[in-house]
């Protein structure tokens, strides 16, 4: 998973609006945090197609999170976007865009899905999953990629004479197995390292609370708005 910062700037802690963008290694897709006047420019400056774009995050309608956000759609449009397109944001954020659309008269040519924010998940995609936390005093979500196995060497399970089969998914998992002879096959042997998973932790406190600070004791990353 790769995390880039799209405004001026940006570091992990900081007290101010930020917008940042998550592109998955094993899709195309992209995934965006706010939409901050001149995202489009720093897209483009990190070599990343705005077409690639599955799914806005909007945290609230201040308008250092949203004042790109009619730019970047409008921009979709242009270049002919016909796959549709997610966003997820506070339950006014479908009036704001209507009434933008209104008086600059534009429509769009995809389909655009609005989510309300609410506590649980809101995103599952494959082994990524994205948790939001609403409470009164403080807004949290929660990114949560799974372990990926290792790559198998298939190889070196053929150079032991290892039948293919549902054996070989369970040796990929890390199993071992005694053999009647006593001989045991060691599935770690055949497989690389697995690839860790990644926690990541997004804050946006009015006040410290013990849930937060629990909450991210295991992040590995921790943005904080």
């Amino acid at each position: 998973m790769l995390l880039r910062h799209l405004n001026v700037d940006s570091y992990f802690y900081q007290n101010s609006s930020i917008s940042f963008l998550i592109k998955l290694l094993s899709f195309k897709d992209l995934w965006m945090f706010n939409c901050t006047e001149g995202c489009q420019y720093n897209l483009s400056i990190h070599s990343l197609k705005v077409n690639n774009l599955s799914k806005i995050i909007i945290i609230d309608l201040h308008i250092n999170n949203i004042s790109g956000l009619l730019g970047l759609l409008s921009s979709l449009n242009l270049i002919g976007r016909t796959k549709s397109l997610h966003i997820y944001g506070p339950s006014n954020l479908k009036y704001y865009l209507d009434l933008c659309k209104k008086y600059s008269r534009t429509n769009f040519s995809y389909i655009v899905y609005f989510h309300i924010l609410k506590t649980g998940l809101i995103i599952n995609h494959n082994s990524f999953r994205i948790y939001t936390f609403v409470t009164k005093y403080y807004y949290q979500f929660t990114l949560i990629s799974s372990e990926q196995y290792g790559t198998f060497f298939l190889n070196k399970a053929r150079n032991n004479y290892l039948v293919p089969g549902p054996l070989y998914g369970q040796l990929k998992k890390g199993y071992s197995f005694i053999l009647p002879d006593g001989f045991i096959i060691n599935g770690t042997k055949l497989t690389s390292n697995n690839v860790l998973g990644f926690h990541l932790i997004l804050l946006i406190n009015k006040f410290y609370s013990r849930i937060s600070f629990e909450s991210i004791f295991e992040s590995r990353a921790i943005l904080s708005l």
